[in-house]
C-alpha cells in the first residue's frame, strides 16, 4: 500500500467503515432458524473460498464461493448471509505458503464483499415485494447483477485512484474477465435454490463439485491467455491519442 493516493485511502477507510456496520447491523439482527442448514453453508462457501483463480493483469483473485453466498441471501437470513461472506472473504484472502497477509487490503476485501452481500440481500428482499418478480430464479438473477456491480465496482475504483487510470476503463476490463462467472453463479444459485426444497441443507453439497469443475475450467483459462489479457489492460487504459498509435502498430 506504500504507493496508495490518498484519495485511495480515504475509499478504502470508508468501505471498510461500510464493512464494519453491515456486520454490525448483521448481528444486531442475528436470527438462525436452522443451525444446521446455516453451517452447512459456512463450511462449503469456506472450502470454495480457498478455489482461488487469479485474474490475468491484476493483483486479485477469484474464488468459486460466489453461488454459495447468492443461495445464502435466498435461503437464509439477512444476518447469515452477511457472516458467510464475511468469513469466506476472510479465508479467501489468506495468503499462500512462503507469503504473508496484507492487513489493509484483507480487510477491504472482507468490507467489500459483506457490503455487496448487504446490499444484495436488501435487492432480493425488496424485489421479492413485487409481484411480478416473484420467481426465484428471477430474483436470484437481480441479486447476482446486484452483487455484480456491488463487488466490482469499489475493487475498480481502488484499482483507478491508486493507479490513476480511468475508473470506466477499468470496471470495464473487470467486468470483461468476471461476467461470464457472475452469470455462471447466479444460474447456479437458481437452480440449486429452487432444488433447496427438495434437498434441504444439503443444497451446498449439490453446488460443490460444479464449481470445483469451473474453478478448474477457469483456472486453465485464465492461465492461457493471461499475456493478452495483460496487453488488452493496458491498451484499454493507454489516453485515446496513444490508443490509436498503438492500434495502427498491431495492424
Amino acid at each position: 500500500m506504500k504507493n496508495t493516493t490518498i484519495s485511495a485511502k480515504l475509499f478504502i477507510a470508508s468501505m471498510i467503515v461500510a464493512g464494519i456496520g453491515a456486520l454490525a447491523v448483521g448481528l444486531l439482527q442475528w436470527e438462525c432458524k436452522d443451525p444446521v442448514r446455516f453451517l452447512s453453508f459456512l463450511i462449503i462457501a469456506v472450502i470454495a473460498s480457498r478455489l482461488k483463480v487469479k485474474l490475468p493483469g491484476t493483483n486479485g483473485n477469484m474464488s468459486v464461493n460466489l453461488p454459495f453466498i447468492l443461495i445464502a441471501v435466498a435461503e437464509l437470513s439477512f444476518p447469515e448471509a452477511v457472516l458467510i461472506a464475511g468469513v469466506s472473504a476472510f479465508v479467501q484472502c489468506q495468503p499462500a505458503k512462503g507469503q504473508s497477509l496484507k492487513p489493509v487490503q484483507a480487510f477491504f476485501n472482507v468490507s467489500t464483499l459483506m457490503v455487496a452481500s448487504a446490499a444484495t440481500s436488501l435487492v432480493y428482499i425488496r424485489a421479492a415485494l413485487i409481484p411480478s418478480l416473484a420467481a426465484k430464479s428471477m430474483l436470484i438473477a437481480l441479486a447476482g447483477a446486484a452483487f455484480l456491480v456491488a463487488d466490482t465496482l469499489p475493487v475498480s475504483a481502488v484499482i483507478s485512484l491508486t493507479e490513476n487510470l480511468s475508473l470506466i476503463n477499468v470496471w470495464r476490463q473487470m467486468l470483461g474477465l468476471t461476467f461470464s462467472y457472475f452469470a455462471l453463479s447466479a444460474g447456479v444459485a437458481a437452480i440449486a435454490a429452487t432444488a433447496s426444497h427438495y434437498v434441504g441443507w444439503r443444497t451446498p453439497l449439490m453446488v460443490l463439485p460444479v464449481m470445483i469443475a469451473s474453478y478448474v475450467s477457469y483456472n486453465r483459462y485464465f492461465r492461457l491467455p493471461a499475456a493478452v489479457a495483460i496487453a488488452n489492460l493496458q491498451f484499454a487504459t493507454l489516453p485515446a491519442g496513444a490508443r490509436e498509435k498503438a492500434e495502427i502498430q498491431r495492424s
